[in-house]
């Protein structure tokens, strides 16, 4: 997948493009149906598949105040999409200037810059543009006369609700992550860089890595079985999300831990997407290391019982 940052270069893509136009957060069920109508038709007729993004959040821009915590980030979204199989990733970069761009002027812009556009895929609700003017209505107008078509894809419904970014947030901050696997179409997952850390884990029998998270949005804190993805291979684990009371001092920073099970490298700097597969206890002070070492046994033992049993949420399509 090829990785664009700015509208003109959409003019080095050979042929003809079909473009998958939203913010994309989460990279749920609904993104993946405008994204997937994007590449249906660029398998049909031949031609780039292009997903076109921004970032940052354009909300973190135009009200911070209220801007949401990211269910993906930046970098983690664009692992996804290139998951999906598109050609081509156009990261637009978001700020105050660009949001004043009248919807008809970028339009014209991604005419004007593609050797040939075929095709612009939305959400039906989707708007852009300068106070956010643009719609679906303005592309069918603009669409005959620049020489391209519309894709609108209606909203896809679970459990006869909206699938949203909001919903999933919502579930992923309560532990619901059945429900917020059934709305991502895969499961929830958390990308980090490993850090160095203080190997307490190594020396207690149990090495850990710990995530720098893309995220912002973890699940509530506690212990949890886990699979992970390290260079694309998969390995079953165990997960502490939480603050470290029996280690730490009262710094409140949330901290994600990670031991894989069959697993010795060093992975320093190197970069791990962690799913949640099932919860297992809260997180819990103990009276020493001793007590934890125990404890950490106990919840690797049942962390490699729910791995072998098989996933209690659906498999990374993505």
């Amino acid at each position: 997948m090829r990785i664009l940052r700015a509208i003109d270069e959409l003019g080095v893509l050979p042929g003809s493009s079909y473009l998958a136009i939203g913010v994309f957060d989460g990279l749920h069920i609904g993104h993946q149906a405008v994204i997937g109508r994007a590449l249906e038709s660029s398998r049909q007729f031949g031609g780039n598949a292009v997903v076109v993004t921004f970032d940052p959040h354009p909300v973190r821009v135009l009200r911070p105040e209220k801007a949401p915590r990211l269910l993906t980030s930046t970098r983690h979204k664009a692992k996804l999409i290139e998951r999906l199989g598109v050609d081509a990733l156009l990261l637009l970069e978001f700020t105050l200037e660009f949001s004043k761009t009248p919807p008809d002027v970028f339009v014209h812009q991604l005419v004007r810059a593609a050797n040939r556009l075929c095709q612009i895929c939305v959400g039906r609700e989707w708007t852009f543009g300068a106070n956010r003017s643009g719609s679906i209505r303005l592309l069918e107008e603009l669409a005959p006369k620049l020489g391209f078509q519309v894709a609108s894809v209606p909203p896809v419904l679970v459990d006869e609700r909206v699938v949203s970014s909001t919903l999933i947030r919502a579930a992923v901050e309560c532990g619901d992550l059945e429900s917020a696997a059934n709305y991502l179409g895969r499961d929830f997952t958390i990308m980090g860089t490993v850090a160095q850390g203080r190997q307490l884990g190594r020396r207690l029998g149990f090495p850990t890595a710990n995530l720098r998270a893309h995220n912002e949005l973890f699940p509530p804190n506690g212990v949890y079985a886990a699979k992970a993805w390290f260079q694309e291979k998969e390995y079953g684990g165990v997960v502490n999300i939480g603050v470290r009371p029996t280690i730490e001092s009262e710094t409140g920073e949330r901290i994600l831990e990670l031991h894989l099970f069959d697993f010795d490298q060093e992975i320093y700097d190197e970069d791990v997407e962690v799913a949640f597969l099932e919860y297992l206890r809260p997180e819990q002070k103990f009276s020493g290391v001793d007590e934890l070492r125990a404890q950490i046994e106990r919840d690797a033992e049942k962390a490699r019982k729910v791995c072998q049993a098989g996933l209690k949420y659906p498999k990374r399509s993505i």
